[in-house]
């Protein structure tokens, strides 16, 4: 059930997050309690500002002057990745959200291809969308915050790798016009993203060919009698069906890849269903565009190669998060199921290759993490981190599928049916050597 709505309590993180947050016995357990009023304090300030219907019209709200930009993540000089006490908080608030909310959602989402609208709508509550965007735009933050969304991404993969792409896709869109955005294109489409009912928004880099080169695309942005015309396909988009606002990878008449604000009401604009092995509960589409005509304004960071180059990183990162999120529920499903399983008079993880097997998962685990934490803080200094997320996804692709694997084997038969989510688990692992764009952090 949607509680009452942000803009009526002029909460930006909302009362659910509030709810959850009061509750949580982490809070107290690790000195939390006075950070997170600060945190809940300082987002109520800036308020929600409530959005319009499905299918709403984008109108531009008051300029600044200039686009608002987060200023880089402040340095001890230190190497030292420990979360503070807010994104400590973030991380558990959302933790307990994946485990009440998507855990006993996630089969029958997966099973329908569809994040349910409930879900969708608790995340809105939780202030998913406000944690890119800087506050004086009606967001939650004011430096760069790649590490607090790859904390949150991994919180919400531990639920379900599916939903919380779903879930994550429109903060994305948020983050990428936080990033990249003009003044006019920040004033037309941010106040809906932060607001009491933010719209379906998703990244669609991807296409459908083997050994797919995001820095070489099919889809085209050729210049036509004053706007720029769109042509092509982009696969495996989350929200597809339901989503009002595509940020579309095309390359332009110089052959570069670039940005394009799109709006779903756009004349040319389909939509067909495309049910992947993994990541079912995203609700992933194909997006088909013929001659779709956009303003030439609606071009993220001016066209420029570096924008895009990052959105890519970005993009990668964010599934590194969600593999190390998935992985982690893995580990923590087998370690009881081997204790527990019986066999020849003993727990079956008395038995070496079980035992070494599980150890193996979980220092893989902390290689994940390492290195997608690493690149988030990079990230976040303005410093470059393209050689550090290909060493996360080059990791996290492998190993993650190989976890997926050994928890299926783990768990023999119970394994290979649906009583278990491991199967699903293993399903959704596969997805993060493939999966290009959908999300940014």
């Amino acid at each position: 059930m949607r509680g009452v709505s942000i803009a009526d309590q002029s909460m930006g993180l909302g009362l659910r997050a509030i709810r959850a947050l009061a509750g949580l016995e982490a809070v107290d357990r690790f000195g939390l309690r006075k950070p997170a009023e600060r945190l809940l304090y300082g987002a109520s300030r800036n308020g929600a500002r409530a959005a319009g219907a499905a299918n709403r019209a984008f109108t531009a709200a008051t300029r600044l002057g200039r686009p608002a930009r987060l200023s880089p993540a402040t340095s001890s000089g230190l190497f030292d990745l420990t979360p503070d006490d807010e994104q400590q908080m973030l991380r558990d608030t959302f933790k307990e959200f994946a485990l009440g909310e998507l855990r006993p959602a996630a089969q029958a989402a997966d099973a329908a291809c569809e994040a349910p609208r409930e879900l969708l709508d608790q995340a809105a509550e939780l202030g998913l969308t406000m944690l890119g965007v800087p506050d004086e735009l009606g967001g939650a933050v004011t430096e760069r915050s790649a590490v607090t969304s790859v904390l949150i991404a991994e919180a919400l993969a531990y639920g379900d790798m599916g939903l919380a792409a779903a879930l994550l896709a429109p903060a994305g869109v948020g983050t990428a016009l936080t990033l990249w955005g003009d003044a006019d294109q920040q004033a037309t489409y941010l106040p809906a993203l932060v607001g009491d009912k933010p719209p379906a928004a998703a990244l669609a880099l991807l296409e459908a060919r083997p050994l797919f080169d995001p820095f070489a695309l099919e889809t085209t942005a050729r210049s036509g009698g004053g706007d720029l015309v769109l042509n092509g396909v982009k696969s495996l988009v989350p929200l597809a069906r339901t989503a009002e606002l595509f940020v579309v990878a095309a390359a332009g008449a110089d052959g570069r890849p670039r940005l394009v604000l799109l709006e779903s009401g756009t004349a040319g604009v389909g939509v067909e269903p495309e049910p992947a092995m993994g990541v079912r509960a995203s609700a992933a589409g194909r997006l088909v565009l013929e001659d779709v005509r956009v303003p030439a304004t609606a071009v993220l960071g001016e066209g420029d190669p570096a924008v895009y180059a990052e959105a890519v990183q970005r993009a990668r990162l964010a599934w590194c998060a969600l593999a190390v999120g998935t992985a982690t529920a893995v580990l923590d499903y087998v370690i009881p199921y081997v204790n527990e399983r019986v066999a020849f008079g003993e727990p079956i993880s008395h038995r070496q290759a079980v035992a070494f097997t599980v150890s193996d998962i979980a220092i893989e685990i902390e290689g994940m993490r390492l290195l997608t934490w690493r690149a988030a803080s990079r990230a976040d200094q303005g410093r470059d981190f393209g050689h550090q997320v290909a060493l996360a996804r080059r990791l996290c692709a492998a190993r993650g599928t190989a976890i997926g694997s050994h928890g299926v084997q783990l768990l023999g038969g119970h394994g290979y049916v649906k009583e278990h989510p491991v199967e699903r688990w293993y399903r959704d692992l596969r997805a993060t050597g493939v999966m290009e764009g959908a999300l940014i952090v």
